[in-house]
């Protein structure tokens, strides 16, 4: 699993929960170090290894610790740049979850080598999108589902997100876009000015 994976969910336990809990993350998962390295490469099992003992200590289920860590890519400060590569995706929420389609293309864009979920958009009608993803690890929905979650506040849209069952590998979430603009979203603009 490339680093800046493993590097968020450390980034994510660290900044909610503190450093004490990462390092019995850690200490439980036999990790023989304290921190990822974004740019290295890590086996699959060391993730799961981290994910599954931070489960364990903080006494949540995976499900529930997976759409944080989702909600969590979008809403630091740190993983602006993901946000913002989000962004381009559309001027409305509904525009964005159609979008997705392509995001696995924009984030090898900016990252060649980072490996993505690929997302299928199905449109239900006009207002109403099923969407399945499938990735190299279990837990992709969970995750989706928090970051898209954000991405609607985001947007200021007015929307339900949920799971909705696995078909054959793929993790399916159900949208239904009632208002792309039912409050002031945040601010975004194409060209970032500098400050």
């Amino acid at each position: 699993m490339h680093g800046m994976i493993n590097r968020a969910l450390q980034g994510f336990l660290v900044d909610t929960y503190g450093r004490d809990v990462w390092e019995e993350v850690c200490s439980v998962a036999q990790l023989r170090f304290a921190d990822f390295e974004a740019m290295l490469r890590y086996d699959d099992k060391v993730t799961f290894d981290c994910f599954e003992a931070a489960t364990e200590i903080l006494h949540k289920q995976p499900n529930a610790l997976l759409e944080d860590l989702g909600t969590f890519l979008i809403t630091h400060e740190p993983f602006a740049p993901l946000k913002r590569l989000l962004r381009f995706g559309g001027a409305t929420f509904s525009d964005f979850i159609l979008s997705l389609d392509e995001m696995a293309d924009r984030g090898r864009m900016a990252m060649p080598d980072i490996e993505m979920p690929d997302i299928e958009v199905i449109p239900l009608d006009e207002n109403r999108f099923r969407l399945r993803a499938i990735w190299r690890l279990p837990g992709v929905g969970p995750i989706l589902l928090g970051a898209l979650r954000a991405m609607a506040d985001d947007y200021g849209a007015l929307a339900t997100l949920s799971l909705d069952g696995i078909e054959g590998h793929r993790e399916c979430i159900r949208i239904d876009v009632f208002d792309t603009a039912h409050s002031e979203g945040n601010a975004f603009v194409l060209a970032e000015v500098p400050a």
